[in-house]
């Protein structure tokens, strides 16, 4: 290659994503409880949906997702016209970084945050600035100390990943109202729905200017597979990221799919009560064992181990077993494992194992 064919400054120093292992080698019958899938997956009404949509692959899908945006709206009691639908929440965190950042802005996120806020800033030339977590918690007073006249964007997940942990609407708000005037609050609700009673910080964005939510049907909806997701925002930013959004960025098959997804809430009130139990049981069950965890609000728990060996030692045990977790060692939680919630008997399965790999019955 030419050396004068070079990428814009700061793609090169994105590190590619990893997505949580799939499989081990020689083993046909594991159990994935690696990327904080759906046990379930997708609702009845969803697969119907899916199916029905061969009928139209030699169709042009809609270019504005009218029929999603209503759905969703009506859902979750909000106006269509300042919802956004994108290849996962992924596509709407790169279209807010394509659209508000760039060389010398600053993006801002905390310690353990979602791998693609980094990557999106460094995509657009902007500046990646990371702020310390207390004890693994979302820190407002951290974020605002870091923040100056170059912040253009700042990223909070709410349930966090991979910690599960959560800060309060107040302290949300709080964060949102200190913000530098130019600065935008990127509320990423991918696990809201795990949350009874939450809406996302919905409210938070329908009072300011300044807000954008994100959500997505990777998780509870069990569509981590079709890529869909969507954004809440004010009208003049969610205009701003439809002129940079691709006019046929989702399928057919995808709006269909998710509009029959998001209009089953009965489904998601079950899966959400099954993964409430689900999530109490395990973090109790790995506490006895000596494997603490803080409360997660997720559909995930963060298993402590005592150092990054025991962990890394304890991954490879269940590997041996078919059991697949999640290393978060770019998260710079080399000492953890996140483990899914998966149904009743991949979390008694896990526990057991780990329960084996401590010495303890």
């Amino acid at each position: 290659m030419s050396d004068l064919i070079r990428p814009q400054p700061g793609i090169m120093d994105i590190a590619l994503y990893e997505g949580g292992k799939a499989a081990v080698a020689g083993m046909s019958n594991v159990v994935k409880l690696s990327s904080n899938e759906n046990p379930f997956g997708p609702s009845d009404k969803a697969k119907e949906a899916f199916a029905r949509s061969v009928h139209q692959l030699h169709r042009y899908p809609s270019t504005d997702h009218a029929a999603l945006r209503d759905a969703i709206g009506e859902v979750h009691g909000l106006d269509p016209a300042q919802i956004i639908c994108g290849v996962g929440s992924d596509e709407i965190i790169t279209f807010l970084c394509q659209a508000y950042a760039g060389p010398k802005d600053e993006v801002v996120f905390t310690e353990h945050g979602f791998l693609m806020y980094r990557i999106s800033a460094l995509a657009v030339g902007a500046t990646p600035v990371e702020v310390a977590e207390r004890d693994r918690t979302t820190d407002v007073d951290a974020i605002l100390r870091a923040c100056n006249r170059r912040t253009r964007l700042v990223f909070i997940a709410n349930p966090n990943n991979p910690t599960g942990t959560m800060i309060s609407q107040a302290e949300i708000e709080r964060l949102a109202d200190g913000l530098p005037a130019q600065a935008i609050l990127v509320l990423d609700g991918a696990y809201a729905e795990y949350v009874e009673g939450f809406d996302g910080g919905a409210s938070v964005v329908s009072a300011r200017t300044n807000v954008v939510m994100t959500r997505t049907f990777s998780k509870i909806y069990g569509l981590g597979g079709l890529r869909i997701g969507w954004g809440y925002g004010p009208k003049p930013i969610i205009d701003v990221l439809n002129r940079v959004r691709g006019p046929f960025n989702l399928s057919n098959t995808q709006l269909e799919t998710a509009e029959a997804a998001v209009r089953d809430q009965d489904y998601v009130n079950r899966c959400r009560a099954d993964n409430a139990r689900m999530r109490v049981w395990l973090a109790e069950a790995l506490a006895a064992l000596g494997v603490p965890s803080d409360t997660s609000m997720a559909n995930f728990i963060l298993a402590r181990f005592a150092s990054s060996e025991e962990a890394e030692a304890c991954d490879a045990y269940l590997q041996s077993q078919g059991l697949i977790v999640r290393r978060v060692t770019s998260y710079k939680l080399p000492n953890c494992l996140r483990i899914t919630v998966g149904d009743e008997a991949s979390c008694r399965r896990v526990a057991h194992a780990i329960g084996q790999f401590k010495g303890m019955k």
